[in-house]
C-alpha cells in the first residue's frame, strides 16, 4: 500500500517549506519524507532553467523556470528528513495530459509539477496512510524507510520523525504527529 496523507491535517504555515523542487522519479505521492539534495537552498540561486515545456518550433522560444533548490526521497540512515510531501509531485493527470498546461486542476488535484516548489511539512498533525505503519501502537516513535515511508521500525540510526497519536483505524489510516 502507497503512502499517503488524507484530507485531516493540523498545522501552521509557518511549520512549511514552500523554497524546494523534488528531484527524483516522478510520480511521488504526499506523505513521504524527504531530505535536502545537493547544496540546498542559496540566495543567489533561486530559479533555473528547465527547458522547454513541450515541443520546440522555429522562432518561437519556449522556456520554462523552476526553483534550484531540491529534496529528494529520504531513502537511507545517513540523510536526515526535512519533512513531509504535502503535495503529489507528477507531470500529468489521470488521463495522461500534461498539467503543465492547466494549472488550475494541478491546483485542485494539490499536485506540484517537477521544477515547482513543493510544500514540505516539518511539524503538524496529519491522518497518513500506509502499509509501514500498520501495527503502530499509540505514542510509539515513527522513523522513515528506504521508501522515504513512516515505518515503525528504526532504519539504522536514522532519527525519529513523529509520533502515533493512535492505532490504525478499520481503514488502516494513523493519526500522526510530525517534528522535525
Amino acid at each position: 500500500m502507497a503512502s499517503t496523507l488524507l484530507p485531516f491535517r493540523d498545522y501552521s504555515e509557518h511549520d512549511v517549506l514552500n523554497l524546494f523542487s523534488f528531484s527524483g522519479t516522478l510520480p511521488v505521492t504526499k506523505g513521504h519524507l524527504v531530505q535536502i539534495s545537493g547544496s540546498g537552498w542559496q540566495n543567489t540561486s533561486e530559479m533555473e532553467n528547465l527547458g522547454s515545456v513541450g515541443a520546440s518550433f522555429g522562432n518561437t522560444v519556449s522556456d520554462r523556470y523552476g526553483v534550484a533548490a531540491h529534496v529528494a526521497l529520504c531513502s537511507d540512515a545517513l540523510h536526515s528528513p526535512v519533512g513531509m510531501l504535502l503535495y503529489d509531485v507528477k507531470e500529468t493527470d489521470e488521463n495522461g495530459e500534461k498539467l503543465i498546461f492547466n494549472p488550475r486542476k494541478a491546483a485542485e488535484m494539490e499536485v506540484a509539477l517537477s521544477g515547482q516548489a513543493v510544500p514540505v511539512l516539518t511539524k503538524g498533525v496529519v491522518l497518513y496512510s500506509g502499509g509501514a505503519i500498520s501495527s503502530a501502537t499509540v505514542g510509539a516513535s515513527l522513523y522513515h524507510d528506504a521508501n522515504g515511508e513512516l515505518a515503525t521500525a528504526q532504519l539504522g540510526s536514522a532519527p525519529a520523525v513523529g509520533r502515533a497519536l493512535g492505532g490504525p483505524d478499520s481503514n488502516g489510516h494513523v493519526l500522526v504527529r510530525i517534528n522535525l
